[in-house]
């Protein structure tokens, strides 16, 4: 079964607001099965929603529409579907009631513009929505089916788990089976992966029992490999995704540190929960960002002791016992620096682990030998004290962000090397 997503708006396509509703049905929808054949985003305007409406219905089976349910002059989808559906609009007095509920609720008077959420397509099943006044609605056409729902993302999400994704688990067709794994690599550039990989004919394939693709996604530093099978039966898709998974693993198995949607944060908040290990972080580029990272985790007070901003080369000295001589000799961006803030956040903390950040992340402060983007993440722990060196972009924001990462990632790999 193949589907459309067609997402209206003109704040969409102007790009003032990001369309995460095409991406969380696309990845809902494959999880049932259903292949998203397109995602296309089209403005408020009647005869473009309407052409691209009656495309989608001669390349799909399932057309899910998105946006324009609300109350105001430039909402036009109900129109719109009335007009390709030939379906006369009519008042739904159980809309209406609802609406009116949820202002009563609210202790709000219901505008006299909010009827219009209660005039659909006669045609239309209506979708309840129990979380806001616009309801989907279901219509078929030819044997084929369209669910309108509205553009506010919760609401969206509700109608979908609530109505769209029941109600396509039944009429998915038996046949052939869609599965899919991304695993999530870090500190490895996109061409270096996949030269690291080799060849990937061995992994990829077409046939008439599986198809096996594989796709390299990099953002910021980071590089998914998602495996997508297309096979004839749940069992073949099975076999086809572990064979796949396992000849990614042994060839890049140390930068992958998730075969899920686990953040890194998560992962390495799991082995040091695993180990009883304390951690302690010392940050100055990031700026507390590593601590907000670690602690953005549920549980994670069970080995996060304390993190300490020390963005001036006084704060260093007081809070971290780095030395002056360190500073004046080396710089607050050195490995030196790094290694001794490491230490301190360990030994002032009582942490089994101390990690640091010290860098340029600009765009200002560089120097011939310090360009902007460069870092050095400390580790300490009661065996072994080290820093590492980075260089990432010109851009400070992204450079904080990637930053706290690769700290993130130190520590994983670290963590890792100490069960081996």
């Amino acid at each position: 079964m193949k589907a459309v997503i067609i997402s209206i708006g003109d704040e969409l396509v102007i790009g003032q607001v990001i369309n995460t509703n095409a991406s969380f049905l696309s990845k809902s929808l494959f999880s049932i099965g259903v292949s998203v054949d397109r995602v296309v985003t089209v403005p408020d305007d009647e005869s473009t929603i309407i052409k691209e409406i009656h495309s989608a219905f001669k390349t799909s089976d399932v057309v899910v529409v998105t946006g324009g349910l609300g109350p105001t002059h430039d909402d036009i989808t109900i129109h719109c579907l009335a007009k390709f559906f030939k379906s006369r609009l009519v008042l739904n007095h159980d809309v209406l009631r609802n609406v009116k509920s949820l202002y009563r609720r609210r202790k709000i008077k219901m505008p006299e513009t909010n009827i219009r959420q209660a005039m659909l397509p006669e045609a239309a099943e209506i979708l309840r929505n129990k979380v806001g006044t616009a309801p989907g609605l279901l219509l078929r056409k030819n044997g084929k089916i369209l669910v309108s729902m509205p553009g506010v993302p919760h609401e969206m999400v509700y109608i979908t788990n609530k109505h769209l994704l029941p109600l396509l688990k039944k009429e998915v067709k038996s046949g052939r089976t869609l599965k899919e794994k991304t695993l999530h690599t870090i500190g490895i550039s996109e061409s270096m992966l996949s030269k690291r990989i080799g060849n990937i004919d061995d992994i990829i394939k077409s046939t008439k029992k599986a198809v096996v693709k594989l796709a390299f996604l990099p953002a910021n530093f980071e590089v998914r490999l998602r495996v997508t099978v297309d096979a004839v039966n749940p069992k073949t898709a099975d076999r086809e995704l572990k064979l796949a998974v396992k000849k990614l693993i042994s060839r890049a198995g140390r930068f992958i540190y998730s075969y899920s949607e686990e953040q890194l944060e998560e992962v390495t908040g799991k082995l040091l929960r695993e180990r009883k290990l304390k951690l302690s972080a010392a940050e100055s580029c990031t700026g507390g960002l590593v601590s907000s990272k670690i602690t953005n985790v549920s549980g994670s007070s069970e080995y996060f002791l304390d993190g300490i901003i020390t963005y001036t080369n006084e704060a260093k000295i007081k809070f971290l016992g780095v030395r002056k001589d360190t500073l004046k000799k080396y710089g607050a961006v050195s490995e030196q620096t790094a290694m001794e803030m490491a230490e301190g956040a360990r030994k002032s903390l009582g942490a089994d682990i101390g990690i640091s950040t010290t860098g340029i992340a600009g765009p200002t402060g560089a120097t011939k030998t310090k360009p902007v983007g460069l870092v050095w993440i400390g580790y300490s722990d009661k065996d072994i004290t080290f820093a590492k060196e980075f260089i990432f972009t010109k851009d400070r924001l992204r450079n904080k962000e990637v930053m706290a990462k690769m700290a993130l990632e130190v520590l994983r790999r670290k963590l890792l090397a100490m069960s081996n």
